[in-house]
């Protein structure tokens, strides 16, 4: 016979443990409402997280159209305030930045990035010689070209091509070492890197993180990473190689992690509380911070140069103006100077417009470290504040004709009517990207190498319009385009002669 006592005493139990899971799913979900402030219903446990299938920039696009420049959002049981009011930027990004706004999410169990009050250790030490960073992107521009020449008229996929030159000359400017990716593709340095961004937002451990991110520090003394183990496993040890042989041959090197060692805090002297933030840099910091040296130069750098790149094929008018201008400032044979590089107008504009149709970065957050106003709305203690920058980007109330390129925008005559709180490729205020003036002077580089000795055409393989844009904004890390590179010596040779055949 059944007991029906015990019976109905494991069905309350089960019902109990359900009740007990669908209140934590949902606990922080009613955390906007109580401070009035809209945004999109949350699911139990995943909150608004399903709705990135559509991408980060549509979703934030949808978000920004219904409940203007206010709004919460939940990454799973995470409540995410979004704001693109330009008052609140100012106070977030530069007034309150040290105060109050100073620390990003921290993200993953693997302590990659670890919370850093005193960031600014870190920018004293990052100041190398801009000359000598320049005399290594040459070289590796120069090998870049040589490459290309094996390629020409060919259908090229630009962030293959790109990519190595960007793992190349961070690389060697990072820790003097030459890897060589241009030519070595399975080389295990780009092999592991490209494992880094195979993960997804919508594997098991993501999920479970974003579902549950009070286990984030228990996965991370298990060793288990959002990022492939093996990768993280084969980068640190061999930062820890270059790092050694850097202490024992430190004269001559100029680069990077020398800059850090060179502020290293001894182990047995290390002391870093709240109250009283270490000075120096750890062992750990340093080899941390030279990881992410080489995946945010590897992947933001090759993916503004592939849409610069494809917005300049797209849009011939804008690609002969920047031709002429390159043909002006670098004439064949003249060699190419950081000063000179440096203050050609019309490519920084290029560059500029394309970083504003396609922000590398989707989205700028901080998080708060104590209850604050701004503006009229309340921002809790440990509050993640999110700033959309596509939305920022593409505001037609902000931009004219916000969906086309435009160089102009940029022009000398016109950045300064731009305000700066709308337009922040690189972050901005005391935070703001370490690597800033060294990404532009690579990608600037390159692309007057490639326009000095090519020019780009579209292709058949090339997407053009709805169906390339698409794809770029719901995953620009897998972003795919394809372009024709034609030597400039034929196109200058039938310009030269077709006077003398019109003539005829």
């Amino acid at each position: 016979m059944i007991d029906l006592p015990a019976l109905s005493v494991t069905w309350t139990l089960v019902l109990l443990v359900l009740t007990l899971l669908y209140i934590y799913g949902v606990w922080p979900h009613g955390f906007f409402k109580k401070l009035g402030i809209p945004g999109p219903r949350p699911w139990p446990f995943f909150g608004t997280f399903l709705s990135y299938t559509k991408g980060f920039f549509n979703f934030d696009m949808e978000c920004a159209k219904k409940y203007g420049k206010v709004w919460g959002i939940y990454d799973g049981r995470l409540p995410i305030l979004m704001v693109t009011d330009l008052e609140m930027i100012k106070a977030i990004m530069v007034k309150e930045c040290y105060s109050t706004f100073t620390n990003r999410r921290v993200s993953s169990p693997s302590k990659l990035y670890r919370k850093c009050d005193n960031d600014g250790k870190l920018r004293i030490s990052l100041r190398p010689s801009k000359h000598h960073l320049f005399g290594i992107s040459v070289t590796h521009a120069d090998r870049f070209i040589k490459n290309m020449q094996k390629k020409d008229e060919q259908p090229v996929k630009v962030k293959e091509v790109v990519a190595p030159y960007s793992l190349d000359v961070v690389t060697s400017s990072s820790f003097s070492v030459d890897i060589d990716s241009i030519n070595n593709a399975d080389d295990p340095f780009v092999t592991n890197i490209k494992k880094f961004f195979k993960f997804s937002l919508f594997s098991p451990l993501f999920l479970i993180l974003a579902l549950f991110p009070s286990v984030a520090n228990l996965l991370g003394k298990m060793g288990i990473s959002l990022f492939s183990r093996s990768s993280m496993e084969f980068f640190y040890n061999v930062l820890k190689k270059i790092k050694d042989e850097h202490n024992k041959e430190s004269n001559g090197r100029v680069d990077f992690l020398q800059l850090m060692l060179q502020n290293q805090i001894p182990g047995d002297h290390f002391e870093d509380t709240d109250e009283q933030p270490a000075k120096g840099l750890t062992d750990h910091e340093i080899l941390s911070q030279s990881l992410v040296f080489i995946l945010g130069g590897y992947e933001t750098t090759s993916t503004t140069l592939t849409y610069l790149l494809y917005n300049l094929a797209t849009n011939p008018d804008c690609l002969e103006k920047l031709l002429e201008e390159i043909d002006t400032n670098f004439p064949p044979d003249t060699p190419i100077t950081y000063d000179a590089l440096m203050k050609i107008d019309y490519l920084e504009m290029a560059i500029n417009e394309s970083m504003r149709l396609l922000p590398t970065t989707p989205r700028l957050e901080r998080v708060c470290k104590k209850t604050v106003e701004l503006n009229g709305v309340t921002i809790p203690k440990d509050t993640l504040v999110g700033i959309p920058t596509y939305v920022l980007c593409r505001d037609p109330q902000l931009w004219e004709s916000p969906d086309e390129f435009r160089p102009e925008r940029f022009s000398p005559e016109s950045k300064s009517e731009i305000n700066q709180y709308i337009f922040m490729p690189f972050g901005l205020g005391p935070r703001n990207c370490i690597g800033m003036r060294f990404a532009q002077m690579i990608m600037k580089l390159l692309v007057v190498k490639l326009l000095q000795n090519f020019s780009i055409e579209t292709c058949k393989e090339t997407q053009v319009g709805t169906s390339f844009h698409q794809n770029v904004y719901i995953s620009y890390v897998k972003l795919t385009m394809f372009c024709l590179l034609i030597k400039r010596e034929v196109i200058n040779a039938y310009s030269l002669f077709s006077p003398v055949f019109r003539s005829l």
